[in-house]
């Protein structure tokens, strides 16, 4: 029996279609912040608790996220500045048309039908859509420095030109429950404008200097520091019998400093001083600990 014929692709490395590991989890990370906001903002808008999750982040082009979608959808076209590509938040008309019925005074108890939007509702669903691009401009921070702004509304797929068919989109699938109705969507990104800022995010850097961003990382770690008396050891029947009013003679003398210790470790000497209204610890000497 003869073998079915393989099918080959051509790849380009120039334009890999996956993401570095570390570039996943720093979008990932960019597009579930962007759902906490998104949930919120829905919740203030659509007077009801509405809760966004992200599913997974992938590469496609533009071709194949487009043949991903419903035939009949909501696309919402964004405009990047410098770019001839479009972002896209997707979802369904449905969807939508139920957001709306509740902004209007509407309980959401009937299904609303897949249709395209009136202008009145064209108008509401721009307003979310323009409270959701700040959400996202916020959530990606440097990764997205380009502004973003409102183009137009889509409802096929196979028709809405957000970019070349060729072109790579970086895509975030989500669900989006308000209420009681839950639906999918999904936001594309141009790959050219999240890439380039990926690599200055999640830099490389050379095994050789480790000594000294381990010391340099170190240096920011924040440590408890206590100041006090002098220790003293007691018998453990003596705290037993602690009460109101009882003394525990201490071995501090009155004109030695208080000890600075972190982890148990004296570090300093300091006398009692003022900032403001709170007392503060002024260091009149240090100690050298060889580790």
């Amino acid at each position: 029996m003869p073998e079915p014929a393989r099918t080959v692709e051509v790849y380009d490395f120039r334009r890999p279609t996956t993401l570095a590991r570390e570039h996943s989890r720093a979008l990932e990370v960019a597009f579930e912040t962007f759902a906490r906001q998104w949930g919120t903002q829905l919740t203030a808008k659509v007077r009801v608790k509405a809760q966004v999750t992200t599913h997974q982040v992938l590469m496609q082009t533009y071709d194949e996220y487009a043949a991903s979608l419903p035939s009949t959808t909501a696309m919402v076209l964004c405009r990047l500045e410098d770019y001839e590509s479009q972002a896209v938040i997707q979802f369904p008309t449905s969807s939508a048309l139920a957001w709306v019925g509740r902004m209007l005074g509407g309980n959401g108890s009937q299904p609303a039908p897949g249709r395209k939007f009136t202008q009145i509702e064209q108008a509401l669903v721009k307003r979310l859509m323009e409270d959701a691009l700040e959400d996202l401009r916020y959530s990606f921070g440097s990764l997205l420095p380009m502004a973003l702004s409102f183009n137009s509304i889509q409802y096929n797929a196979q028709f809405a030109q957000a970019a070349a068919p060729s072109d790579l989109m970086v895509v975030a699938t989500f669900t989006l429950r308000v209420g009681e109705n839950t639906a999918e969507g999904t936001v594309a990104l141009p790959a050219e404008t999240v890439l380039p800022q990926l690599g200055a995010t999640n830099p490389t850097t050379s095994p050789e200097n480790a000594a000294e961003l381990l010391r340099q990382q170190m240096a920011w770690v924040p440590v408890e520091v206590s100041v006090g008396l002098m220790p003293v050891t007691v018998r453990p029947e003596a705290i037993l019998r602690l009460a109101v009013g009882d003394l525990i003679p201490l071995n501090h003398p009155e004109r030695r400093p208080l000890e600075v210790r972190i982890a148990g470790q004296r570090i300093a000497r300091a006398g009692l001083g003022r900032n403001g209204a709170r007392l503060a610890a002024q260091i009149v000497d240090t100690e050298e600990n060889p580790a």
